[in-house]
Formats: structure tokens, sequence, C-alpha cells
């Protein structure tokens, strides 16, 4: 564990930012979203202030889980450890800004550049004028150390509000918008690599998740659920609590099977997933759909196969993922750590029963001819599978 020099965290925020008269709002959503992460790991005090927003530590906090949680905190879009100073008063802020650079950098041997940010526009002097005098407070208190306004190895900061901050470390955060600001949706889940990444991404927007999986036994084993649960757990870690209901599909993919073209199969199945995903979304208070999907990348994602899925439902249909190739998804659920468990040889229902030669160019009216012959039975599948889904509620987890 990192010694805890710092005390604090100062967060930054860029979209939110832009947000007018909504911008408190999104301000209080992040501001929820960093508690509700924070509160995982002790009691943490954050508040906001003028554009910023700061957390404050407990005395025993540690330093690597606090910026490990930061970082899946949509709509940070950065943050830094920060030295708070309680006094703004000239003759005590510039020996502790000497102090801290002291305690900080044990190595003098560097250039540098004073940057100050002043929040309190009464402050008798203004940020020009604080940079310079702090440049040559430390040139003369450290000899050793150069200014590089262009190009330094290290920036001293200084902002200067009801209290002082220092830092010099700035740490990237995820970006995007508070979970909770846009709405939930409902995420079509499986154990592959893209819907988790479809996921994350549309919850980087600012929107709540639950989630559906298809469940076939016995044709898919229990590893093969545990599988996207494990998945649910990780992503969760981004996008907070994951309500995950697993629908056993196996009636309605095998009387799918026996009844219609086997060349139809993969749409036909999508299109009651869609379906049965759709109806409980609306239960549920979901305002769309969210699916892994990426054109061209498989039969069932074609313009025209998109179009015959999209058909039967009444919600929207995200898909974040449309214009990317594979190895831009892979690259991102490795960053996000879904990609190890994605891979994992356990499959779904959707890879069982994938025909060998599937229309890649599927007529909506043909497909709805092949869907009249299911009339008088299917529909009781779809109310079975619906009354006994299960729901496994999985926690949020910061990624290690």
């Amino acid at each position: 564990m990192k010694e805890n020099k710092y005390r604090a965290f100062l967060i930054k925020y860029a979209e939110i930012g832009l947000k007018g008269k909504n911008r408190r709002f999104f301000e209080d959503c992040l501001v929820t979203q960093i508690r509700t992460r924070l509160e995982l790991l002790g009691e943490y005090l954050v508040t906001k202030e003028q554009g910023r927003v700061f957390v404050e530590c407990p005395e025993d906090f540690d330093y690597e889980d606090t910026v490990a949680a930061l970082k899946t905190v949509f709509g940070i879009a950065s943050f830094s450890p920060v030295v708070i100073i309680d006094t703004i008063a000239w003759d005590t802020l510039l020996p502790v800004v000497g102090n801290y650079v002291d305690t900080f950098f044990p190595e003098k041997n560097f250039s540098f550049k004073v940057e100050c940010k002043r929040g309190n526009k009464d402050y008798f002097m203004t940020s020009p004028q604080i940079c310079v005098e702090v440049g040559a407070y430390l040139l003369k208190r450290f000899p050793e150390l150069r200014v590089d306004v262009h190009c330094p190895q290290h920036y001293i900061t200084v902002e200067v509000r009801n209290r002082a901050y220092v830092y010099s470390e700035v740490i990237a955060g995820p970006g995007g918008m508070p979970v909770g600001s846009s709405g939930k949706a409902m995420l079509l889940l499986s154990g592959g690599i893209d819907s988790p990444v479809a996921g994350y991404m549309i919850s980087k927007r600012g929107v709540s998740l639950d989630a559906v999986y298809f469940h076939a036994p016995p044709y898919t084993s229990e590893r093969a659920k545990q599988k996207v649960v494990d998945l649910a757990e990780i992503i969760s870690a981004y996008t907070g609590p994951i309500r995950l209901h697993v629908v056993n599909f196996t009636d309605i993919q095998m009387y799918i099977y026996e009844t219609c073209p086997h060349e139809e199969l993969t749409i036909l199945m999508r299109r009651y997933m869609m379906r049965i995903a759709e109806t409980i979304a609306k239960e549920t208070a979901c305002l769309a759909l969210v699916t892994g999907e990426s054109i061209g990348q498989v039969a069932s994602q074609t313009m025209q196969s998109l179009q015959a899925t999209n058909a039967v439902c009444t919600m929207p249909v995200f898909r974040p993922l449309i214009g990317f190739d594979k190895q831009e998804i892979v690259e991102i659920s490795e960053k996000i750590g879904t990609y190890e468990t994605s891979i994992l040889p356990y499959e779904d229902c959707c890879t069982i029963f994938v025909a060998k030669h599937p229309v890649t160019k599927p007529s909506i009216r043909v497909i709805e001819r092949s869907e009249k012959l299911l009339f008088g039975k299917i529909e009781e599948m779809v109310d079975k599978a619906l009354q006994t889904r299960e729901v496994i509620s999985v926690g949020n987890k910061t990624p290690e």
C-alpha cells in the first residue's frame, strides 16, 4: 500500500461543465456516483465547489484502492491527489507550497512550471502574479530547480478558492457522463466479447443498466451462465449494480429449430429474444434495449438482419459498437477487464444453434411468413420463459 501522504483528491469534469442550467443536476449525479463507489472503502467526504468536486479521505484510507475506484466513475475527466491548505493567507500559503515540493520531490534536479487557478476572484493577487511569486520562491528555496514554461518535467499547480490546494499529478478518469443521468436501458448480455463492451460504452453516456441473458440448458452449461454473471460483475464496477434476468430459452429455441427453415434460425431466435427483452425492459422502467452488434461482423449483423430484428421492437435499440471493428472492441474489453472472461470456452445458446448457411439478407416478409408456423404454441412458451426467469442482483466491485 502506498504511503498516504495525501488526504484528498480534486476531481475535474469536462462535458458536465457545458450543461448550462442543468449543470447542477449532472454535478449531483457525479457526486452521488463518487460517494457510492467510495462507500465500499470507507467514510469519505465528497463535496462540490465552483466547478470542482473534492474527496477528503479517512485517516486509514488505501491510496491505490481509492485511485482504482475513482477511475471507474463515469463523468470524471481527471483527478489529482492534493494537499489542502486551510488558509489562503500568503505568508502561510507560500511555505506550504515549498514544503509540498520538498516532500513529494526528493530529487530536486528537474524543470518545472507553476500554474494557478484562482477560483476566489477577491484574492489580492491575480493568477499570473501568483505563478511568478511561487516560482521565484521555489527557485530561491531550491536552487537546483529550473523553470521551463514550454516543456517542464513537472507542473506545480496551485488553486486558490476559499481554501488553497496544491498538486502536481493528474490522473486520467474515464470521462463521459455520470451513470443515472440519462435513464436506464436493458442490455442483452451474452458470454461473448461484444455485449459487455456495449454495456460499458452506453453507461459511459450516463445510462444505468439492467441485463437479460438467454440460457438454454442442457445445451448450455451452468459454467456458461456463471461466465455471464461474472461479466456482469466486472462491468458493474463501471455501470453500477445490475439486475441480471436469466431467461430459459430452451423450449423456444428447440421449437423454432424443429419448425422453421434452418437458414433463418438465427434471425428468428434473435427476434424472439428482442421481444422478450423488450417485455422485461418495459416491466423494469427501461427506455431502450442495448446490444453488442456491429455491422457486418456476422450473418445476423448485416443491415438486412438488423432491420429484421428491429422490426419486432417498439422501443429504441442502441448499438454502441455499430461502427467498431473487432480489434477495437477487443482493445476496450482488455482495458475494462472483460476479455479474459469472455474468451472462456463455454458456449452460449446462439452459437449452439448456428446454421451452416445462415441467411445474410433476410426479407422481413419471408421471416414473418416463417413465424406464422410458430403461432398458437410459441406464445405460451414465451409467457412461461418470462414467468420462470431468474433475477440475479450483481453488485459493483472495483476492478483490480
